[in-house]
Order: C-alpha cells, then structure tokens, then sequence
C-alpha cells in the first residue's frame, strides 16, 4: 500500500483549549464538558424543565449579570464576519451559477432534514456533543485504518458521481454569461 500520512487531529482541531477538551488531553474539563451537557439535556428532554423557567433560575442566582461594552462590541464583529460569509456563500449558490455547489446544499439540507425528522432539535444537539467527544479521539488512534477506508469509499462515490454526471448533468443545457446579459 502507500505511505501513511498522519497529521494532527489536535492542530486540526485548532490546537488549543477546545482541541484539548475534544480530544480529552484535559480530561476534567472533558468530563465535566460530558457531564454537563447530560444534565441540560435531561433537564429540558427527560425532566420536562422549560428554558424560561432556567434562565429566570440562574439569572436570580446570579444578581450581577451585566455584559460589558467591549465583549458586545466583540461578539458584533465576529457574528459579521460570519453573517458576510454566510452571505457570500449564499451569493455563490443562488446568482454565481454553481451547479456543483448547488447540488451539495440542496442534498445537505435534504439530509439534515431526514436525520431532524428522527430527533428533536435538543437530542440532536445532544448527539452532536457525544459525537464531538468521542470521533476526534476515535480518529486520532486509528487515523491509518479510517483513511484507507475513506478513501475507498470517495473512489467508490467519484465513480458513482462520474456516470451520473455523464448520463444526466451533462444533458442539463446552461445559458453562458454572455446569453444571460442578452435577455
């Protein structure tokens, strides 16, 4: 076979806290990200417990809740940036004419729609937690065996994406630039 080609899940995860808490270097704050995030879930799915009622809770528990300014100012900033890609991206698919990107929306929001079918939004963001703690480690021991088998599998779709492009997207006549100005 080939050479194996690791690299770090850790730099991949951003290589500091965050990364360290996935992948349970700082196995406290892991436990207590786990534990944590069972409680919530089981307040508000098992316990029938509403957030109103938790926010009023924790807010009168703690009298001095303020935000400062500067982190206002900051998270602004941050969700801006995010918003213009979002908004860029979003340019792409509608106006720019990518078919290819098109397609790859319309069958991630398909699949995030049949998966959200099966799950509440909380489980389902409960199961994103328990995937988020344990696939980065899953991976980081055994990213040799993952990869070989990753990589048969895109060969696989590349074939499947190469007779389905060849019988039915190819035949999809598209308007050049220059016939989209003239209408």
């Amino acid at each position: 076979m080939g050479e194996s080609r690791r690299f770090s899940v850790h730099l991949a995860l951003g290589g500091g806290a965050v990364a360290d808490v996935l992948l349970w270097k700082k196995w406290r704050r892991s436990v207590i990200f786990l534990v944590g995030s069972t409680a919530l879930w089981f307040l508000f799915e098992i316990a029938g417990y509403n957030l109103l009622s938790f926010i009023s809770n924790t807010s009168a528990a703690s009298p001095n809740l303020e935000v400062s300014e500067e982190t206002v100012i900051k998270a602004a900033d941050e969700m801006r940036v995010w918003v213009n890609y979002a908004l860029s991206i979003a340019h792409d698919i509608a106006i720019g004419g990518n078919l290819r990107l098109f397609g790859q929306v319309a069958i991630g929001l398909w699949v995030i729609s049949y998966i959200g079918s099966f799950f509440n939004f909380l489980t389902l963001l409960y199961i994103g937690v328990l995937l988020s703690l344990s696939l980065p480690v899953l991976y980081d021991k055994y990213q040799n065996p993952i990869d070989e088998k990753l990589n048969v599998a895109y060969n696989i779709a590349q074939v499947q994406y190469r007779k389905i492009d060849d019988k039915i997207l190819r035949k999809i006549p598209l308007l050049s630039n220059k016939e989209k100005k003239t209408k």
